[in-house]
């Protein structure tokens, strides 16, 4: 059975891994509403299972659906997906499912930071948001895993990336927004971070891409390639909202070390020529009070950093963009020469707020679980 755990991942010798480290698997949920996604969510259940599928070649996927959506995400999905019953809010397992840690020994475990829609009522993006917030607990409970809960200090998984080897990167457009920890300062959100992702150092840039309704979520501009070297979404536009964005954030990198004294390597990815929700997409979604509408002609926050490492593999996002799709996948060959780099058209994904990485949560390799107990 599953444990809530009275300690912290530090005081217990666990550590959040590198997104590249290897993994036992990756989860997903899938898409329903009608308020964020176009014509009944259609198009972004059919997105869903062209990105799981590419997922699913390389390692294991579990996709957790609602109960009114079981059959038809089954039958939909290919057979080699895990589909389990999940009540949930919506679709985003990155930041309403667990952290996951590991140990030396390969014991894993899980955070389950508390969640409140990207802002609560300050600028959260939906309400309710509750069964959102007990997604990362029933994911721990079906993979017997213990988890450490972090009520009264909210976060997303999407805010946070790790090296592996002590290094946290954020952003204080996310962090310190007033809608998730105001009660605390800079300084006690750094080391709530440091005990529980047992990280050394964190790095904070100050903003992420234009326009992340997420208040900036760090995997949107920047992420670890592996321990050292980081990759970070850029423009050569000077007159784009961007390239201030993108500009001060290499300024910052390009100076830092890492915590274990390391200069920082930084790659730049091209982001993709701006896209805007058309009229007809617009008009396809529902609209309710205490969602966030989408509106025509809104810039949406399209970046080809939010992609996923799956073992041996990345899968990225593609926008049809004759230009940029193209050099995005030449790069990550480039910083990605031992894996396969895989695109996915994802303009569904974006059109609600996210992209790939936003959509999937992995969990790494371990021996585990937690401790069995008998009932006999």
């Amino acid at each position: 059975m599953s444990r809530k755990l009275s300690s912290t991942p530090k005081k217990d010798g666990f550590r959040m891994p590198g997104e590249f480290e290897e993994h036992d698997g990756c989860w997903m949920i899938w898409p329903e509403r009608t308020d964020n996604w176009r014509l009944g969510a259609k198009p972004a259940q059919n997105a869903f299972v062209k990105i799981a599928s590419a997922i699913a070649e390389f390692e294991p996927v579990t996709m957790a659906v609602s109960d009114e959506q079981f059959s038809n995400a089954r039958q939909m999905l290919p057979d080699c997906i895990r589909v389990v019953e999940m009540a949930n809010n919506d679709s985003w397992m990155r930041d309403v499912g667990p952290t996951f840690l590991v140990n030396d020994e390969g014991e894993v475990r899980a955070i389950d930071w508390e969640f409140n829609s990207w802002g609560g009522l300050v600028d959260g993006l939906y309400f309710p948001w509750n069964k959102d917030d007990n997604v990362a607990r029933k994911v721990c409970e079906i993979e017997n895993i213990d988890e450490y809960r972090t009520d009264g200090f909210i976060l997303e998984g999407g805010s946070i990336h790790v090296d592996g080897e002590g290094t946290c990167i954020v952003t204080e457009e996310c962090l310190l927004s007033a809608g998730r920890n105001s009660q605390l300062s800079k300084e006690e959100i750094e080391e709530t971070l440091k005990e529980y992702l047992n990280v050394e150092k964190v790095i904070w840039i100050k903003d992420g891409i234009y326009n992340d309704e997420t208040n900036g979520h760090v995997d949107n501009i920047c992420c670890f390639a592996r321990p050292g070297e980081i990759i970070l979404a850029w423009t050569d536009d000077e007159k784009d909202p961007q390239y201030s964005r993108s500009k001060s954030a290499y300024d910052l990198l390009i100076n830092e070390t890492d915590a274990k004294g390391r200069k920082l390597k930084i790659h730049k990815l091209y982001i993709p020529n701006p896209i805007v929700i058309t009229k007809e997409e617009s008009e396809g979604v529902d609209s309710v009070d205490g969602t966030l509408p989408r509106e025509e002609g809104d810039r949406q926050a399209a970046s080809y950093v939010n992609f996923y490492i799956a073992n041996s593999a990345i899968i990225f996002p593609l926008f049809n963009d004759e230009k940029y799709d193209k050099l995005a996948e030449e790069k990550l060959k480039e910083i990605f020469p031992d894996r396969k780099v895989v695109g996915v058209y994802a303009r569904e994904i974006i059109l609600g707020g996210g992209n790939i990485h936003c959509i999937t949560q992995q969990q790494p390799l371990g021996e585990n679980k937690c401790e069995q107990v008998s009932y006999s």
